[in-house]
């Protein structure tokens, strides 16, 4: 590999096309940099520069490669203010996993704003469940995600924000003759089949549905399972059964889908950001972008809480 120094070199003598200024220029002496020069054609067998002893041209290959070294030595002096920017986290990579119901709430707002803020950084997505995520901290595949959970059951061994806490709400068939009702109590809905999730996506989740239909002294008919909201959401409109989403899915008008909350079960979920510690730079940077612009209408849902990550622990209990 050639050493920036000859390249730097060369680049003074083809603006000089002179010896001695250019080895005025580079701080030595004139024989010294015809040696060098000597050595680069030697290295690349080429010629560089026509000499004679009145005059010094670039060759052809001098020509076309001029501008090219000159890019190279542009790159070579901005490696440290890159180094600074990635270190700093105000350049470099977010891999950044989210579960569907943030998209249709406040995650589109901080992504825009986020990019606006660091256009350096480079953000690759991903939708993904929890149990997809936990897979992928594991195999270091992301670097932060949205998780869904019930209130309280962050999976452990993270650093967490509790980005959103919302209610769930009852998708039904506009078809349903509950549907025209405000609200609507768990025993008008207790014995419906229902369309939910797999448990292993969200654990807590699914065990807080279970619960309250227990508390009321029911047991819950699971006539169909799906794991994105959108797909949950097209099943109700087929007839398949009812089902639990959080409000802020109500965003997504299904035609033949209504919304109803169920006043009695008073089931909540939450929506954390997490992410392991100790975070790179550009995680701490997006943390503290989302903390810092709730959209219109979002409340804090809670603190950071810091745990060690521990991917033997982890399960699947959140």
């Amino acid at each position: 590999m050639t050493e920036l120094r000859l390249w730097r070199q060369f680049v003074v003598l083809a603006e000089e096309l002179h010896f001695g200024r250019a080895a005025a220029r580079l701080h030595m002496t004139q024989p010294p940099l015809t040696q060098a020069v000597q050595g680069l054609e030697r290295q690349l067998g080429v010629l560089l520069f026509m000499r004679t002893r009145r005059s010094v041209a670039l060759t052809p290959a001098g020509l076309a490669l001029l501008p090219e070294v000159r890019r190279l030595l542009a790159a070579a002096e901005a490696l440290p203010q890159v180094a600074q920017a990635a270190a700093a986290g105000l350049a470099g990579r977010l891999r950044l996993a989210f579960v569907s119901n943030v998209a249709y709430g406040p995650l589109p707002e901080w992504l825009r704003g986020f990019r606006q803020a660091h256009p350096d950084v480079a953000l690759q997505l991903r939708e993904a469940t929890l149990d997809v995520q936990l897979a992928a901290f594991d195999a270091d595949e992301i670097d932060a995600g949205f998780v869904l959970h019930a209130p309280g059951a962050v999976p452990p061994g993270f650093a967490a924000w509790a980005a959103l806490t919302e209610p769930l709400v009852m998708a039904l068939p506009a078809s349903h003759p509950a549907a025209g009702r405000p609200a609507l109590h768990l025993a008008d809905v207790a014995a419906e089949p229902l369309v939910i999730f797999p448990r292993q996506i969200a654990p807590s989740l699914y065990d807080a549905v279970l619960a309250a239909y227990r508390a009321h002294g029911a047991t819950p008919q699971i006539g169909q399972e799906a794991i994105q909201m959108q797909t949950i959401v097209n099943l109700v409109s087929a007839g398949m059964g009812l089902a639990w989403v959080p409000a802020s899915v109500t965003r997504l008008q299904r035609p033949g889908v209504v919304y109803r909350p169920v006043a009695d079960a008073a089931l909540q979920c939450q929506t954390s950001l997490v992410w392991r510690t100790p975070p790179p730079p550009v995680v701490q940077r997006f943390v503290a972008h989302v903390q810092g612009h709730l959209p219109a209408g979002v409340q804090p849902a809670g603190a950071v809480t810091i745990g060690a990550f521990a991917p033997a622990q982890h399960g699947l209990r959140a």
